[in-house]
């Protein structure tokens, strides 16, 4: 079961990893954390079939450790950090989303938050030494009753609130749910915004029944795709499954996470943004040229964190994570990133138009090299050794940045290859100014990644 406890979350399958005895003790050794600081935690959960079940148990397992549990119910998952950071009666020191994200239906897992900041890495990796070491032994009893919070109307009213410009906008919009839990306040919030809006699979549904909602597979935006090429549409939103990453479409265009955020960029002065490795040298071309883009390591909770450390107004994950700063609390929020997208058609800002002035580049989509779990990290070592003295007929390199994992910048581009933290696999991406030398960087990156596997380690 050690796999489950990853490094941004906890995250498995129903029944088999995440089950009654697993769960409650995951509850009760979190709860100990959580009455260290003597706080209330929020708890919420999606729409997945199991979600429910899954909270009753850990919520037996935070009471038996003494804490007080809020129950927000289906909720999507910036909403529930939302009531950490929104100063009301409902606010909380601590969050759990029981949520299995953009994974398969029998999945499904915990985000968690402590005074703010996100509980992962080591906090996670100590709380799993712990459940595997006892939870066989426990046996639980905790109360599964709890006070309910309306965190849902709290964050439907700020936002409703905070982007009331946007009443009565003539924009043409479509808007794809996916089954997931972003309709359970979508659906509102367009109502009282009185958007022109078209809202697809608003009706939470853990079998998904349309689609898988995970919006950075193109199989998945063909329902938005169909609507837009009626031509009735200016633009189109898809939210994953728990409404923490967002896909932005035109007729003529998919925006990535590092292109919608140098658009955000233009409406700042001296915009400070965070990009991780994956996010192209364009994003920190143009950026820099009007303020400073720093760049840092893949994940949502290591992007919160380090936004914190610098003062950074927005950040972006090339997969549709956004994090704003400016003028919100620094969360990864698709919701509210759909709203900042809306003010600018709003300006008059033409997305295409402003995709169209960017430099030209060639890049792969985020590639899956499949390795074992026990090498991933000794690859990559073994990586940046044989970059520091590659072969003659290899391109010729520029730098190499070892942020997380190793990015080789080359003479017309740059190519990535990092450990996943969640899954036995080594991730990639390429970027050139032609298709050519794309293919050329991605060939050599990966031929040497193949005789280091094969060598041995």
């Amino acid at each position: 079961m050690r796999h489950i406890f990853r490094e941004y979350d906890i995250r498995g399958i129903f029944g088999q990893d995440l089950n009654e005895k697993s769960v409650k003790a995951i509850g009760y050794f979190l709860g100990k954390k959580i009455a260290q600081i003597n706080a209330q935690v929020g708890v919420g959960y999606d729409a997945r079939t199991h979600s429910k079940k899954l909270f009753s148990y850990l919520v037996a397992g935070l009471t038996y450790a003494g804490v007080k549990v809020k129950n927000m119910g289906l909720v999507p998952t910036p909403c529930n950090y939302f009531a950490g950071f929104f100063e009301s009666e409902n606010r909380v020191d601590a969050t759990i989303m029981i949520t299995g994200s953009h994974n398969p239906p029998e999945y499904n897992g915990f985000k968690i938050t402590l005074n703010r900041l996100p509980f992962f890495g080591a906090d996670i990796e100590s709380l799993g030494r712990e459940v595997l070491k006892e939870y066989e032994k426990l046996k639980i009893w905790g109360d599964m009753t709890c006070d309910k919070i309306d965190t849902k109307t709290e964050y439907i009213n700020f936002l409703v609130h905070h982007f009331d410009r946007l009443k009565n906008l003539k924009t043409k919009i479509v808007i794809d749910c996916g089954n997931g839990v972003a309709g359970v306040v979508v659906t509102e919030i367009v109502k009282q915004l009185n958007l022109n809006a078209k809202i697809l699979f608003a009706q939470p549904d853990g079998t998904f029944p349309n689609h898988h909602p995970d919006p950075t597979e193109e199989k998945n935006l063909r329902d938005i795709k169909k609507e837009l090429d009626t031509g009735n549409y200016d633009i189109g939103f898809a939210f994953d499954g728990d409404a923490d990453r967002i896909a932005v479409l035109t007729q003529k265009n998919s925006f990535k996470g590092d292109e919608l955020v140098i658009f955000y960029s233009k409406m700042l002065k001296n915009p400070q943004i965070l990009g991780e490795v994956k996010c192209s040298q364009v994003m920190y071309d143009e950026i820099n040229k009007r303020g400073h883009a720093y760049m840092y390591k893949t994940g949502h909770s290591n992007l919160k964190m380090k936004m914190r450390e610098t003062k950074i107004d927005i950040a972006a994950e090339v997969s549709g994570h956004i994090f704003f700063n400016d003028r919100y609390f620094g969360y990864d929020d698709a919701i509210y990133a759909m709203l900042r997208t809306l003010e600018l058609l709003q300006e008059g800002i033409d997305l295409d138009e402003e995709l169209s002035k960017l430099p030209k580049m060639y890049s792969t989509d985020e590639l899956k090299i499949e390795t074992k779990e026990s090498e991933k990290f000794q690859i990559i070592e073994k990586l940046k050794l044989f970059l520091q003295n590659p072969p003659k007929d290899f391109p010729k390199i520029k730098d190499i940045i070892t942020i997380d994992g190793v990015r080789v910048v080359f003479e017309e581009g740059w190519g990535l290859v990092r450990a996943s933290n969640t899954t036995p696999v080594l991730v990639a991406r390429f970027e050139a100014k032609s298709k050519e030398k794309m293919q050329e960087y991605q060939n050599a990156m990966r031929e040497a990644v193949a005789k280091i596997a094969k060598n041995g380690l």
